[in-house]
């Protein structure tokens, strides 16, 4: 009798492990089930936003004078495209500026030469005023600057309009030396400035130009140099 009960004991027992090791097995299955659908119902991570860019700096923010509203808002001849490029490269771009581009090409080597200078103050007719001069005489410059370069007549008035140093509108005024050996006297500021050579006196139309090299400023005459 105890032999019996302690063997229905046993099987008791048996059976209960086994339940509970079967109960076991099945609660993994489920913890493994579960575990699945929960990675498949995670919703994906949104990407990373990315940072805003700054805004471009723009090259014309300190320029004066009425006539800067006529200079292209992009590309090489605006002023953001000019800041980048040496003077005599950022005025062939320039529309306000092509028969000036012109005069500095009829100089052989001219051109290469303010392109390479450090630091340099161009004032730079604009179109207007080379129409002033009689065509005639115009293309009689031009022809004989071909011929004799930096001997020409030309070449003195254009080196007549470029000071050799780099000056915003605060160092520009008063008496200034030019490359070609004579001095031009600079008055006003951004709400109006005048530059004269003694005998022709020009306004700033659009000053404070930034080029790689040179600061430009845009007037309405051709100093001649002539006294």
């Amino acid at each position: 009798m105890k032999l019996h009960t302690l063997r229905r004991g046993t099987a008791a027992a048996a059976v209960l492990a086994l339940s509970v090791s079967l109960a076991a097995c099945g609660g993994d299955d489920d913890a493994s089930d579960t575990a699945g659908e929960t990675t498949s119902q995670a919703p994906a991570e949104e990407p990373a936003e990315e940072p805003a860019e700054e805004p471009a700096t723009d090259a014309g923010a300190e320029t004066f004078g009425d006539a800067c509203g006529e200079v292209p808002t992009d590309g090489a001849g605006s002023f953001n495209g000019m800041v980048n490029d040496p003077v005599a490269t950022a005025a062939s771009n320039n529309p306000l500026l092509q028969t000036l581009v012109a005069a500095v090409g009829a100089v052989d080597g001219l051109g290469d030469t303010l392109n390479s200078q450090e630091a340099l103050t161009v004032f730079a007719p604009f179109e207007g005023a080379f129409a002033e001069i009689p065509k005639a005489d115009l293309n009689a410059l031009l022809e004989e600057a071909q011929k004799k370069a930096d001997k020409s007549t030309l070449y003195t008035i254009l080196a007549h309009h470029v000071l050799p140093a780099n000056n915003d509108p605060s160092a520009v005024a008063g008496e200034q030396d030019t490359l070609a050996g004579d001095t031009l006297t600079i008055e006003g500021d951004e709400s109006g400035m005048t530059v004269s050579d003694g005998t022709v006196t020009a306004n700033v139309l659009c000053g404070n130009i930034p080029t790689a090299n040179a600061t430009v400023y845009v007037i309405d005459k051709v100093l001649t140099g002539v006294k």
